[in-house]
């Protein structure tokens, strides 16, 4: 590829069932990607952020990925999860996951920003969610579903590490909350530049 004055960021994909138009929608902001499986443990991968994909079952059964993503807790590249991505996050800071009565399916399931009262239509497809009061102190719930209150996205302290329980790139689905992956993308790019938030 062409490189300009910038230097582009590379982002480590960690694959647990991603979507195609996740790898297309983060190619079309000109990021890097390096696809790796689910059990990857990154030691020896040079990136400049992570990415957790979406993927299937129960987030416990991905012990090596957990451990995996607890390590890079303790880095300051900043990390962006999906779906499965946003359970492994929270099992990986310490927090618990259950079994919903009911899934959450569907291109129309209404999430509020905490803290904002902004409601964004999402795209889900889930039946795990994050148990809201083993929150680790330094972590927050980000995000929350309209219906029934459950956790739809967590996010640490300073929110250099971040999850959402849905899927921004939406496809098939709204893409109201697409604006998230620019951020961490912005993220990354200022962690990059030695800048904070």
């Amino acid at each position: 590829h062409i490189k300009g004055s910038e230097p582009v960021p590379r982002i480590a994909l960690l694959d647990c069932g991603a979507k195609a138009n996740i790898l297309r929608v983060l190619l079309s902001r000109g990021v890097e990607v390096i696809r790796l499986p689910w059990d990857h443990d990154l030691s020896d991968i040079d990136y400049d952020g992570l990415f957790l994909s979406n993927g299937p079952g129960d987030p416990k059964a991905c012990a090596k990925t957990i451990a995996t993503i607890r390590r890079t807790l303790q880095d300051t590249r900043p990390i962006f999860g999906i779906c499965l991505g946003n359970q492994l996050m929270a099992l990986a800071a310490g927090a618990d996951t259950y079994k919903l009565p009911y899934g959450h399916r569907g291109q129309n399931q209404p999430c509020i920003e905490t803290g904002t009262k902004r409601c964004y239509i999402t795209s889900q497809n889930h039946g795990y969610a994050v148990r809201e009061d083993t929150l680790p102190r330094d972590w927050k719930t980000w995000f929350e579903n309209a219906n029934d209150g459950t956790v739809e996205g967590i996010r640490s302290e300073g929110g250099l590490f971040r999850a959402v329980q849905f899927h921004p790139e939406g496809c098939p689905g709204p893409r109201d909350t697409e604006f998230l992956i620019d951020e961490f993308i912005q993220d990354v790019k200022r962690n990059m530049a030695g800048g904070t938030k």
